[in-house]
């Protein structure tokens, strides 16, 4: 039996996406983005910002703009996706109707989700699915993925609940408008590192977000890293967000953040070693309890070993034979 079959016994597998989510709000940017994907492979992810990235006057010409690169042959990869306006804003169906049924569809079908940002609500959530969704069916794609951003407290309080929706993949925390919303009750230096990591109530409201991710097998993004000219300092906020917090994807603002981070959410070379002796332990006892160097595992770590492998090859790194050769059973059809 393929491993995911005896491990999750036809329960949802945990989402992953690749561990690093770059932002580029402007056509030089985004170009340059598609540039370095292509160098790099689809380790990561590109969002293109028509929210903060179109300049007053020009949101359609922008959202235009989005659509055709897109649908470019830059876009080797299909994976990048669109930060639309936020549902209230009168610029927000503007998008959808001009990304999302653009080329005949051609267009949706390449995308690789869409961001909300600002939403105060669950029901903000539901209403913006409802508005996507009515153009994207139009143009042929259904179940367009959505990624949610939690920088209010009305999204904080309903993250579980937004979580839990089938079409949300990923929920990324805002940290700068998070932090604005207190209007000075929590400190500009929460924005940033060492603050950002020990203010109780950023720390509570990443945990929460965090948690309510895991809960439904969803992916926690962290937020962006401010600093771009020290690559040490992103690579320590990755590296504590992952360890530290459970998030398992990152902002990046800057292309030279992009390898930092997902270098800091890749597994070490020891532990894909690791999960491949535990795994291949464990298929040779037909998925029964085990003793390795005098420890007790049983199909609880086989699940966590399983995922490191997951995302060691996610993020491209060359496994071992023997990994390679778990990770690439073709998946079982349903």
């Amino acid at each position: 039996m393929h491993p995911s079959e005896v491990l999750f016994q036809g329960k949802r597998q945990p989402l992953m996406l690749p561990a690093c989510d770059h932002y580029a709000g402007s056509e030089k940017l985004m170009r340059k983005s598609m540039t370095l994907q292509q160098e790099l492979g689809p380790h990561f992810d590109i969002t293109f910002d028509c929210e903060d990235g179109a300049a007053a006057g020009q949101e359609l010409v922008h959202a235009e703009m989005v659509a055709s690169l897109v649908d470019s042959i830059h876009n080797r990869f299909n994976r990048i996706g669109v930060r639309l306006h936020d549902v209230h804003s009168p610029f927000f169906e503007q998008d959808i109707a001009t990304i999302v049924g653009a080329a005949g569809g051609r267009v949706a079908a390449r995308l690789a989700y869409v961001v909300l940002p600002k939403a105060n609500s669950l029901q903000d959530v539901t209403l913006a699915l409802t508005v996507l969704n009515r153009h994207a069916s139009a143009a042929g794609r259904i179940n367009l993925p959505v990624h949610v951003l939690i920088e209010t407290h009305g999204a904080l309080h309903d993250a579980y609940a937004i979580a839990a929706l089938p079409q949300v993949e990923c929920l990324s925390f805002g940290i700068m408008d998070f932090v604005s919303a207190h209007y000075g009750a929590i400190p500009a230096s929460a924005m940033r590192t060492p603050g950002q990591f020990s203010h109780p109530l950023v720390v509570r409201a990443k945990l929460e977000m965090v948690a309510a991710c895991h809960a439904h097998g969803k992916v926690a993004s962290h937020n962006v890293t401010t600093d771009i000219k020290d690559s040490a300092v992103v690579a320590n906020d990755a590296q504590r967000a992952a360890a530290e917090f459970g998030f398992t994807r990152m902002w990046s603002i800057h292309p030279d953040q992009v390898k930092p981070i997902v270098k800091a959410f890749t597994p070490r070379l020891s532990e894909v070693n690791e999960a491949t002796n535990v795994l291949l332990d464990a298929m040779a006892a037909k998925w029964g309890p085990i003793a390795q160097n005098g420890r007790l595992h049983d199909r609880a770590s086989y699940r966590y070993y399983w995922t490191v492998l997951q995302r060691a090859k996610l993020a491209g790194l060359t496994l071992p034979d023997a990994a390679a050769a778990l990770v690439n059973q073709p998946e079982p059809t349903q």
